[in-house]
């Protein structure tokens, strides 16, 4: 077995984990499998029966729910107006910025290479293709792709 850094993390059943990942302060639910070099970080969740594929960025913030695919190189982000440092000239701390939440629903599926930005919801059986940047939330069963995502077929 590689590198694999995890700390305070709730983990299901039968949750496979590949080498060389990063999960902390966490929730990762039953059958989940998570692929090499993921980061999962604090205050997120993954449900049951996931697939999070190798090179994918889950940040604070992000809740999966069930039965999600997730693909290689996935990136969220939780932050709208990401500086390095505040008004002082000093790095930011967590009382220097908003964090911005984001859902994922049960048996949503997002494609590689995909950015999904903050404070959105992608709905129940979504697709979403890849290399494609989510700007809005996608309803339920809906299939987005492109830069910024547009609605493909509903």
């Amino acid at each position: 077995m590689g590198n694999k850094n995890i700390k305070d993390v709730k983990l299901g059943k039968d949750v496979i984990i590949y080498d060389f990942v990063n999960l902390y302060g966490c929730s990762i639910g039953d059958n989940t499998k998570i692929g090499t070099f993921v980061e999962i970080q604090k205050n997120s969740s993954v449900g049951q029966n996931c697939k999070i594929s190798s090179h994918s960025f889950i940040c604070e913030g992000v809740e999966i729910m069930d039965n999600v695919f997730i693909g290689h190189n996935v990136t969220f982000i939780n932050d709208k107006f990401p500086k390095a440092v505040n008004e002082s000239g000093e790095l930011k701390g967590d009382a220097d910025w908003k964090l911005e939440k984001t859902l994922v629903k049960h048996g949503a599926s997002i494609g590689s290479s995909s950015t999904i930005m903050c404070g959105i919801t992608i709905g129940k059986n979504a697709v979403v293709g890849a290399g494609s940047v989510v700007t809005k939330n996608v309803n339920d069963n809906e299939t987005v792709a492109g830069n910024p995502a547009k609605v493909l077929k509903k």
